[in-house]
C-alpha cells in the first residue's frame, strides 16, 4: 500500500543536491540490508529526511542480505571505514553488544541524550524494545523493521472445503489431512525454521531456549532446545512430512511460492510478507492469524518474539555534526507518521505505540483484517524470561547448525531427538568459543 509520505519521498528522490550544498552538509552513511521494494522504501526515508533541512545528507546504501551487511560493517570498522549507521538483524544483537562493550558502538540512548533529543523508551512497544535494551533498560540500538511470525491462511481453500481455520497444532494436523484429501498438494508450510518452529514455538509456550534467561544474564548460557516439548513438536512436523501434509521448502523465505501459488493453505512465517502478498496474490483471499497453540504444552499462549533488525550507530567519526545528524535521522525514522506508513505498506510492526494508534485511527486494521495480529501477539502478555527474546553469541552460525540438523530430520536421516541433541552440542560449542573470545 503506497502512502502519501512514501510517494512524496520517492518524488523528491529525483531532486539533485548541488555540489556546493552537498559540501556544506554533514554526511551520514547508512548501510542497510533491505532489497527490492523494501530497499526503495528505506531509501525513500533518507530522501525525505534530506529534503526537510539543509544541514544533513544521509546516504542510504544497500550492502546485501543481513549476514553480508553485518560482516561488511565489522570489516569496515576494523579498517577505520565504518558507516555511521548499520542495520543488523536480531540474531546479531549479542555480537553487537560485545562490540559495544569494546567501545565500537554508540548506544542510541546515549546518542540521543548527548544530542539533546527527547527520547523516551516508554513510547515504544515493550515486546520490541526489550529485545534491544541492556539489563538496566537502556536502548542500545533503534528498532527499525520489526516483525513476528504469524500463520498465513488461504481463506478460499478453507471456505471451499467447509473448514474452520485452526487455532491449535492438533487442529493444523486435522485441517491438513482434510485439505490433502481435497487435493491441496502440501497443506502446511513454513519458513525461517529456527525462528518460527523453535525460537518462537518456545516463547509462545513460555519455554526456555537456553539457560541464563536465554542468554540475557550472561555469556555462560547453554541451549535447551532439545527438551521434550520442542522435540515433540519437530516429531509432529516430521510425521506430517511423511503423510505429505508438510513439504519443506528451504531456509529463510525460500518456501514463499508454496503459499503464493496455492500449494500450501497454511504457512507460518513473518508478518512482513504482507506488502508482497498484497501485490502478488490475486487469485485468492488470504489473511493472517495467530500462531497455533500446542495444548499439551500450555493452556494459553504467552507472547511471540520479534525478528527483523535494528539500527546500530558506530563510533569512530570525529565530526560531532555527523552524530548530530545521525540522531536527527533516527528521531525522524521513529516519527509517528513514518512508522505508521512503513507498517501499513510492509507488514512490519510499528515500533511506537503512537504509530499503532494512528493506524487504528486511520481504520487500517478494520479495513485489512488480520494486520493487527503481529502487534497482538507481541503484546499478548508481559514478556517473561523465556519470552522476551534471546541473546546468544554466534547465533548466526548457530542458526545454520539448527537448519542443518532440522534438514536431516525432514530428509529422514535423523530423528527429532538426535537432531536437536546434535544442535545443542554443536551450538554450545559455538557459545563457548564466543564466551572465550569475549571474556
Amino acid at each position: 500500500m503506497q502512502t502519501k509520505t512514501i510517494l512524496a519521498a520517492a518524488l523528491l528522490g529525483s531532486t539533485a543536491i548541488t555540489p556546493a550544498l552537498a559540501q556544506e552538509r554533514a554526511e551520514v552513511n547508512f548501510w542497510h540490508a533491505m532489497g527490492g521494494q523494501l530497499g526503495e522504501r528505506t531509501d525513500a526515508f533518507a530522501t525525505e529526511f534530506n529534503a526537510t533541512q539543509d544541514a544533513c545528507q544521509v546516504n542510504s546504501i544497500y550492502k546485501g542480505n543481513y549476514t553480508e551487511t553485518m560482516t561488511q560493517a565489522i570489516a569496515a570498522f576494523r579498517a577505520g571505514e565504518q558507516p555511521h549507521i548499520v542495520q543488523v538483524f536480531e540474531v546479531g544483537t549479542a555480537t553487537m553488544m560485545s562490540a559495544a562493550d569494546r567501545g565500537a558502538v554508540y548506544p542510541v540512548h546515549q546518542l540521543m541524550e548527548d544530542q539533546g533529543i527527547e527520547f523516551d523508551e516508554a513510547d515504544y512497544l515493550p515486546g520490541v524494545i526489550s529485545y534491544y535494551s541492556d539489563t538496566e533498560g537502556n536502548l542500545l540500538s533503534l528498532p527499525f523493521n520489526s516483525s513476528t511470525p504469524v500463520m498465513w491462511v488461504n481463506l478460499d481453500l478453507f471456505e471451499e472445503n467447509g473448514l474452520e481455520v485452526p487455532t491449535t497444532w492438533d487442529g493444523v494436523v486435522e485441517a491438513s489431512r482434510a485439505l490433502k484429501e481435497a487435493g491441496v498438494p502440501a497443506p502446511f508450510g513454513m519458513g525461517w525454521q529456527s525462528w518460527t518452529m523453535i525460537e518462537n514455538f518456545s516463547a509462545w509456550h513460555d519455554l526456555p531456549i537456553g539457560t541464563m534467561q536465554n542468554g540475557f544474564a550472561g555469556l555462560g548460557t547453554e541451549l535447551t532446545i532439545n527438551n521434550e516439548h520442542v522435540v515433540g513438536h519437530i516429531e509432529r512436523l516430521a510425521e506430517m512430512a511423511e503423510e505429505g501434509l508438510f513439504s519443506y521448502g528451504g531456509r529463510r523465505g525460500d518456501s514463499r511460492p508454496q503459499f503464493v501459488n496455492g500449494e500450501a493453505a497454511m504457512w507460518i512465517n513473518s508478518s512482513a510478507y504482507y506488502g508482497g502478498f498484497v501485490a502478488d496474490i490475486q487469485d485468492f483471499e488470504f489473511t493472517q492469524v495467530q500462531m497455533p497453540l500446542d495444548t499439551s504444552v500450555a493452556d494459553e499462549p504467552q507472547n511471540s518474539i520479534i525478528g527483523g533488525a535494528t539500527l546500530w550507530v558506530l563510533r569512530g567519526h570525529e565530526d560531532d555534526a555527523e552524530y548530530a545528524c545521525t540522531a536527527q535521522f533516527l528521531d525522524f525514522l521513529s516519527g509517528t507518521e513514518q512508522q505508521a506508513d512503513w507498517a501499513q505498506a510492509t507488514g512490519y510492526v510499528p515500533i511506537t505505540l503512537a504509530a499503532a494508534e494512528l493506524m487504528e485511527e486511520r481504520g487500517f486494521f478494520e479495513e485489512n483484517p488480520g494486520t493487527d495480529v503481529a502487534i497482538t501477539q507481541l503484546t499478548l502478555n508481559e514478556p517473561t524470561e523465556n519470552s522476551r527474546g534471546l541473546r546468544f553469541g554466534s547465533f548466526v552460525q548457530i542458526r545454520d547448525v539448527i537448519n542443518e540438523e532440522l534438514e536431516a530430520v525432514w530428509s529422514g536421516d535423523k530423528t527429532a531427538q538426535e537432531a536437536l541433541d546434535a544442535a545443542v552440542e554443536r551450538g554450545n560449542d559455538l557459545l563457548r568459543r564466543f564466551e572465550q573470545s569475549n571474556s
